[in-house]
C-alpha cells in the first residue's frame, strides 16, 4: 500500500469483532487495515491460527498494515496502577506483540507511551533500539506513536528518541491529532527522511482543545477536513520528504456510537479522499 491507498485504522472499532470488519472496511474502499494484538488472540483462543487469520483478512480484499500496538517496552511501564486499563497495557509486551506480528504476517508494530510523565530521550531510545533488533529479528519494522497526553509527547520527542537509537528499521506514526495538540511543526516534519515516516493516521481537531485532552482524544476527533488542522500542509510535506506510507484514518467521536460500522467507514473514505484531493488540488 501507498499514499493513494486508505487505510483503516482498526483502535475505534474494536467492540466489532475482526472478521466482522472486514466487509464493510473494504466496501467502503480501504485497502487494508491496522490489527489489534487483541484481535489476534482472541480468534487464537478460539481455535483460529494466525495464518487462518490472516487468510480471511486477505481473501476479503484487505492487507494487514500493522500490529497495533505494544505498549509495555521499557521498566517502567511495567509498574504502575492496577486499574483495568493499566493491567491490559502491561499485557502489551514488545516481545509478545512483536512476535504475534510475526505469527500473522503484520510488517510492522507500533509503540506507544502511556506514561503519565515525559520519558528521557536516554532511557526511551536505548529501550526502542532493543524493540528494532527483536523485530528486525522477524524481518519487521517498528514505530512510535507519540500522544501529547503520553511520556512521548511531540514529533521533536519521538524523531529524538528513534535518531538516538540508531536502527534503520525504526521509525514514527505520525497520527494528525497528536501532531497538532502537541504543536508540533511541519518545519520539522520536513527535516525527516520520509521513510522514517512508517505509518499516517488522518482526523481533525475540534478549534478550542477540550479541557481534559484524554476526553477529547478518545471521543471527541472530528472526521477530516471537519476541524482546523491545516491536513493539506501536512499531506503536502509527507508527499515533499518522500512518505510512502498508506493513508490511514483514524477518528474516535461518540457520534459514531450511533452509526454501524459500515457508515462511519464510509464517512471516514468519503472525507479522507476529499482531504486528498484538495491536497492535490492546491500544490
Amino acid at each position: 500500500m501507498g499514499p493513494g491507498d486508505l487505510c483503516f485504522s482498526s483502535a475505534p472499532y474494536l467492540h466489532v469483532p475482526l472478521l466482522d470488519r472486514l466487509a464493510p472496511i473494504k466496501a467502503a474502499g480501504f485497502a487494508g487495515l491496522t490489527v489489534n494484538p487483541g484481535d489476534v488472540w482472541a480468534l487464537e483462543a478460539q481455535g483460529m491460527t494466525a495464518g487462518e487469520i490472516a487468510g480471511r483478512i486477505g481473501d476479503a480484499g484487505l492487507t494487514i498494515a500493522e500490529l497495533d500496538c505494544a505498549a509495555c517496552w521499557m521498566d517502567h511501564q511495567r509498574q504502575g496502577a492496577d486499574d483495568d486499563l493499566s493491567r491490559l497495557l502491561r499485557t502489551l509486551t514488545a516481545e509478545r506483540v512483536i512476535e504475534t506480528a510475526a505469527r500473522l504476517g503484520a510488517p510492522s508494530v507500533a509503540m506507544i507511551d502511556l506514561s503519565p510523565l515525559p520519558t528521557p530521550v536516554d532511557v526511551a531510545a536505548k529501550a526502542f533500539a532493543k524493540v528494532c533488533d527483536l523485530a528486525a529479528d522477524h524481518g519487521l519494522k517498528a514505530h512510535i506513536e507519540f500522544l501529547p497526553v503520553g511520556g512521548i509527547r511531540s514529533l521533536a520527542d519521538a524523531w529524538a528518541i528513534v535518531s538516538a537509537a540508531g536502527r534503520a528499521n525504526g521509525g514514527i506514526t505520525l497520527d494528525a491529532w497528536h501532531f497538532h495538540r502537541s504543536a508540533s511543526s511541519l518545519d520539522l516534519l520536513h527535516t525527516i527522511p520520509g521513510h522514517r515516516i512508517h505509518a499516517v493516521q488522518l482526523c481533525d481537531a475540534l478549534p478550542t482543545p477540550l479541557a481534559d485532552p484524554w476526553a477529547e482524544l478518545m471521543t471527541q476527533r472530528l472526521l477530516p477536513g471537519e476541524g482546523v488542522i491545516d491536513l493539506t500542509g501536512l499531506i503536502r510535506t509527507l508527499n515533499a520528504i518522500g512518505c510512502t506510507a498508506a493513508t490511514g484514518v483514524e477518528v474516535f467521536n461518540l457520534r459514531q456510537n450511533d452509526q454501524s460500522l459500515a457508515q462511519a467507514a464510509q464517512d471516514w473514505a468519503t472525507h479522507t479522499r476529499a482531504v486528498l484531493a484538495q491536497a492535490r488540488i492546491t500544490a
